[in-house]
């Protein structure tokens, strides 16, 4: 080779050089298998693509069987993310501590909120906090004095006849904040039809007159009305972005990724390389699209530190 062309050279190979590293660092591969919330399930399809779109030896395989399903996943080890739509209870806390010696490491990726939905022709526009248990529960913990069986015991003329209910089924997390705040922690009616999603239960709704049911907020259609909440001071709490955001309506929740990641230790390089998407400005881009809330920015970029995602990123 002459020294002229050496000379030429020289710059393109110093340029392949410096490249290679960095092209081998982005070539990430893997399958990221998961098990959880059927709420979240459109969010992490969605996730999935955006992810797949970037590293494209990256998988995401998803088992949609409720919240319920994601803590026994972690503890056998079957799984190291579970999407939840609810907290893990302690008892789901201490299985997993006893199995693997630590604690699961807990990431809120959005907001959400339920919202209380009846057929679109009902006149029904706002609900109290007791006479919502007295239609949903059987316990009264709220205070009501008696259970509202009838739409005529609401002061409506129509629809007449009785109140069927639908909810959620007891895997889900959405039945669970319901239970807790809507019930004061008591017990659904046996009456209640119960559904695996809250799609089910808005189109069982939309078809029933007679019919009152919650979902999540992002599954409303033009079948459905939402219900304010009235408060003791008779006002109407509607679930907006900001209030949801702020966690000021009753009923508004934190959506969870639950990781097995031992402490000290960093996230596995498909795994990070998901989070890194999903606390993102992109990543939360998603959340609003779908219909849900994302998470306040202080909340976003605090996370991003506490997992190491821009060091990583560097």
């Amino acid at each position: 080779m002459s020294a002229v062309l050496r000379r030429c050279l020289a710059p393109w190979l110093l340029l392949v050089m410096l490249g290679a590293p960095q092209a081998q660092a982005q070539q990430i591969a893997g399958t990221l298998g998961t098990v959880g919330s059927d709420t979240m399930a459109g969010l992490m399809l969605r996730w999935g693509e955006a992810l797949t779109r970037q590293h494209p030896g990256i998988r995401l395989q998803l088992q949609v069987s409720g919240s319920a399903s994601a803590p026994p996943a972690l503890v056998a080890g079957t799984t190291r993310l579970g999407p939840m739509s609810r907290p893990m209870n302690e008892a789901e806390r201490r299985a997993f501590i006893e199995r693997h010696g630590y604690p699961p490491r807990e990431v809120a990726v959005a907001r959400d909120a339920l919202v209380v939905v009846v057929h679109r022709h009902n006149p029904l526009e706002s609900l109290g906090g007791r006479e919502l248990d007295a239609i949903f529960s059987d316990s009264r913990r709220c205070g009501a004095r008696e259970g509202i069986q009838r739409w005529q015991q609401l002061g409506l003329d129509v629809p007449e006849g009785r109140i069927r209910l639908h909810g959620r089924n007891a895997a889900s997390g959405t039945q669970a904040l319901f239970r807790r705040v809507a019930l004061c922690g008591g017990h659904f009616r046996p009456e209640i039809n119960e559904h695996p999603g809250s799609a089910a239960v808005v189109a069982a709704v939309a078809e029933d007159p007679r019919a009152i049911g919650y979902a999540g907020l992002n599954h409303l259609t033009p079948g459905v009305k939402a219900v304010a909440r009235r408060d003791a001071e008779g006002a109407r709490h509607f679930p907006d972005p900001e209030a949801v955001r702020r966690g000021d309506y009753a009923l508004s929740r934190d959506l969870y990724l639950y990781l097995n990641l031992p402490p000290g230790e960093s996230l596995p390089a498909a795994e990070r390389a998901f989070l890194d998407l999903v606390l993102s400005p992109a990543g939360q881009a998603i959340v609003e699209e779908l219909g849900f809330v994302a998470l306040p920015e202080t909340r976003r970029q605090r996370q991003r530190r506490e997992l190491a995602l821009d060091e990583a990123s560097r």
